[in-house]
């Protein structure tokens, strides 16, 4: 998912977004310590979608704080 994408969307789709990557996230760490076959990358990639999402939904917020003063 791209920053570009991920900025489109509004609060609440940001947040349920989230929500999903980090059940994802959690998923993979259950898998990979049961022995399951998991792509090994798709770990790493889940981690950098939940920290773009949560960039973005921090810049939302200071724009929000920003524009309310």
């Amino acid at each position: 998912m791209k920053a570009k994408e991920i900025r489109q969307k509004g609060g609440a789709e940001l947040r349920e977004e989230l929500l999903k990557l980090r059940r994802e996230q959690f998923n993979l760490r259950m898998a990979q310590a049961t022995g399951q076959a998991v792509k090994p990358d798709q770990a790493g990639k889940v981690r950098r979608n939940i920290a773009r999402v949560k960039t973005v939904l921090g810049e939302q917020v200071r724009a929000a704080a920003k524009g309310s003063k």
